[in-house]
C-alpha cells in the first residue's frame, strides 16, 4: 500500500446520488486518522510532509467534502450540513471508531462530529480553528489579508504563502518549500474551489460565529484527549480562539508555534508531526498525553 499523499489513488465512495472523493493509505497499529480541510482546499492541499509522517503508524483517510474538488452535490452552508455529510462518509466506510485532524473549517466540522456523535472519535487534533462563538474567523476583507488576495502577481499556491505564513523571512522561506511539496503529486490532481465553494463555506464560517446560550459551553461536553494547535501570527482565525479550546476542551493541551501563522504545522511540519504521533500513542482514554 503506498504511503504518501503523492502518489496515493483518488477513490471514490458512492452513498446514493452523492459521491465523494477520498484517499486512503498508510499502515500500521495505530487508529485510522481522518483528515478534515481547510477552506476552499482539496485533497491536494495536504502537505505530504504532514501526511506521509503521520501514515506511517497508521491508515490515512483524506476526505473532501460535499461540492469539493471531485466530490458531488452542493457545498452546504452550516458546519451542521457538512458535518452531515462527514458522517455519512465515515458510517459508509464502516469505521467503528478513528482519531481526527481537523484543521481550520476542517477542525470546526471535528467538533461538531464529536457532538452529535460522541464515540465517534477516540483523539483529536485541531489546528488552525475555532469553537463556534469565536471571534474574527475567516474575515478575508481585513487589510492585511485583502493586499494578498488582490495582488494579481499571486497566482494559485502562491497567495497561500502569503496569507498561511508570517511576512518574516524565515516563514516566507518556509512558505515557499510549502510550495514546492504540494506541487509534487503531478497526475489525478483536483479541481481547484472556484467561487461558489468560497461563498458558501463564508457562510457557514459567519454561523459558526454566532452563538446562542451560554458562550463554549458544548465544548465542555467533548470528552476525548485533544491537541489545540495554532501559529501565533494567525491572521485568518487568530490564536486566541485556541486559547478558548483549551480552556473549554476537558482534556485539552494547547501548542503554539512562534513566527507563523494559519500555516504553523507546515512550516513546523518536523515538530508538528512528532507532537501529534506522540499525541496519538498514548492509550489512555482521559490524559491528553
Amino acid at each position: 500500500m503506498t504511503s504518501s499523499n503523492v502518489t496515493a489513488v483518488t477513490q471514490f465512495l458512492d452513498i446514493g446520488e452523492q459521491r465523494y472523493a477520498y484517499r486512503r493509505f498508510g499502515d500500521g497499529p495505530g487508529h485510522p486518522l481522518l483528515f478534515l480541510q481547510h477552506f476552499t482546499g482539496t485533497l491536494d492541499n495536504w502537505d505530504p510532509a504532514v501526511t506521509d509522517p503521520l501514515a506511517r503508524g497508521r491508515e490515512v483517510i483524506l476526505f473532501e467534502n460535499a461540492g469539493v474538488g471531485r466530490s458531488t452535490g452542493s457545498v452546504p452552508t452550516t458546519i451542521a450540513g457538512m458535518t452531515q455529510h462527514a458522517l455519512a462518509f465515515f458510517d459508509a466506510l464502516r469505521l467503528a471508531r478513528c482519531d481526527v485532524l481537523g484543521y481550520s473549517l476542517g477542525g470546526m466540522i471535528a467538533q461538531q462530529m464529536a457532538l452529535d456523535r460522541p464515540t465517534i472519535f477516540r483523539r483529536m487534533i485541531l489546528v488552525g480553528t475555532a469553537p463556534r462563538g469565536g471571534e474574527d474567523i475567516m474575515h478575508l476583507e481585513k487589510p492585511n489579508l485583502q493586499v494578498h488576495l488582490n495582488d494579481p502577481r499571486l497566482r494559485g499556491y502562491a497567495v497561500l504563502g502569503k496569507i498561511f505564513f508570517a511576512p518574516t523571512e524565515s516563514s516566507q522561506a518556509a512558505a515557499d518549500a510549502f510550495i514546492k511539496r504540494l506541487m509534487q503529486r503531478a497526475q489525478d490532481r483536483e479541481p481547484i474551489s472556484g467561487p461558489p465553494v468560497a461563498q458558501a463555506q463564508m457562510a457557514a464560517f459567519r454561523d459558526w460565529e454566532s452563538a446562542t446560550g451560554e458562550r463554549f459551553a458544548s465544548l465542555r461536553t467533548i470528552r476525548q484527549p485533544t491537541l489545540v494547535v495554532n501559529g501565533v501570527h494567525d491572521e485568518m482565525i487568530p490564536v486566541r480562539n485556541s486559547y478558548w479550546l483549551s480552556e473549554n476542551l476537558p482534556n485539552a493541551v494547547l501548542l503554539t508555534y512562534p513566527d507563523s501563522g494559519h500555516g504553523s504545522l507546515f512550516q513546523f511540519h518536523e515538530s508538528f508531526t512528532r507532537q501529534a504521533t506522540g499525541f496519538l500513542a498514548c492509550d489512555s482514554a482521559a490524559a491528553p498525553y
